[in-house]
């Protein structure tokens, strides 16, 4: 069981450490200091249940609507694209007043645009469901809820792992023009992982 759950656990955190919408968003909000702990508690909650869902079984959704990946690719690629615009819109005019004062977003949106990344990413639904669901079926009975056990915990651990230790950068993150070039990187991030959707 200890060698299913660590391979779970190193599967886990391998998929996710990738930067991408999701990480690209909680570090951001890690570096302003703004609603880290739940945002962090809502971002691993919703990969346990992804993960869970891929080790007891996702293709056959899959199976009985073959259109599902195509339409989670274009809702996710528009979403990303618009996030994207944002970031590069907020580059462009250069006032980070709030994030320079400490203030953000209020908790509701901040959840509300974790949930677009999580949800509407179909990367998200790939690494998680498809692929861990994929390795989950090496094991059998008791090892695989060890194998999917070490996979949730890698989300727990890499997401408040990044969301608080984004602080160390904040020594460097304190002009407009730190937060503007962090800006212009997720924005092209953004617009690479749209379309890359939908390639």
């Amino acid at each position: 069981m200890l060698s299913a759950g660590l391979t779970g656990f190193v599967t886990g955190f391998m998929l996710i450490l990738a930067i991408g919408a999701q990480n690209a968003f909680v570090l951001r909000q890690g570096l302003a200091r703004s609603h880290v702990f739940w945002l962090c508690l809502f971002c691993a909650t919703s990969d346990a249940i992804l993960v869970t869902t891929g080790v007891l079984g996702f293709s056959f959704l899959v199976e009985k609507y073959p259109s599902l990946p195509l339409v989670m690719a274009w809702a996710g690629a528009a979403f990303l694209m618009t996030y994207g615009m944002i970031r590069l819109v907020s580059a462009y005019r250069g006032d980070y007043t709030m994030e320079l004062s400490g203030k953000t977003l209020g908790l509701g949106a901040t959840l509300a645009t974790a949930a677009a990344f999580t949800w509407l990413n179909p990367h998200v639904y790939l690494d998680t469901v498809g692929l861990i669901g994929a390795i989950s079926t090496d094991f059998m009975g008791s090892d695989r809820l060890a194998f999917g056990i070490g996979a949730v915990s890698a989300s727990f651990v890499f997401f408040f792992s990044l969301g608080y230790g984004a602080r160390l950068l904040a020594p460097i993150m304190t002009s407009a023009r730190a937060w503007r070039i962090l800006d212009v990187i997720i924005g092209l991030v953004m617009f690479a992982i749209a379309l890359k959707l939908i390639s």
